[in-house]
């Protein structure tokens, strides 16, 4: 019997995509967890991760990206 694959095909991000997503995280944390006033992360921290978790996402659903 042929083996089927059912749901979403996941795929590994490319490296740029990873490291854009990573860098707004740790940004993130700086500003929340040790103090550091980042002009645009201070005022909108959870924006800014939110956005790392999105980039993260389309990079692992979207092929190629």
């Amino acid at each position: 019997m042929a083996l089927r694959r059912a749901g979403l095909p996941l795929t590994a991000p490319s490296v740029p995509l990873f490291a854009i997503a990573v860098i707004l995280a740790v940004l993130a944390m700086l500003v929340q967890y040790a103090g550091v006033d980042i002009p645009v992360v201070s005022e909108h921290v959870f924006n800014t991760l939110a956005v790392a978790f999105a980039v993260l996402t389309a990079g692992v659903l979207l092929r190629g990206v």
